[in-house]
């Protein structure tokens, strides 16, 4: 079973930073993609930012110049640092990873239990 395990968020005053992380475990035999995706209140869940499976990494425009995802592929952890936050980032912060558990098997969709993040003066 596949687990992932995110800390990191947290209350912030507008124009500081969090750093979250997220940390895959379990058997696996390899992780397709990883990313961070957000929910605020009464919105749907949208990604924030991402690693695809061919490596590159995509932002969604509200955060680019600010956020920065990271990985650490021996620790199967991604992390986002988030820089200049506004009271708009407030959300709930989930992890996601695409993973191939078994060689043979079609990827499978993880999601983390999610990580609160307030902007708030």
């Amino acid at each position: 079973q596949v687990q992932l395990v995110e800390s990191g968020g947290g209350l912030v005053q507008p124009g500081g930073s969090l750093r979250l992380s997220c940390a895959a475990s379990g058997t696996m035999f390899m992780i397709n993609a990883m990313g961070w995706y957000r929910q605020a209140p009464g919105q749907q869940r949208e990604l924030v930012a991402g690693f695809s499976s061919s490596g590159s990494t995509h932002y969604t425009d509200s955060v680019k110049g600010r956020f920065a995802i990271s990985r650490d592929n021996a620790k199967n952890t991604v992390y986002l640092q988030m820089n200049s936050l506004k009271p708009e980032d407030t959300a709930v912060y989930y992890c996601n990873a695409e993973v191939v558990v078994r060689l043979w098997e079609l990827p499978q969709n993880y999601w983390g239990q999610g990580t609160q993040v307030t902007v708030s003066s």
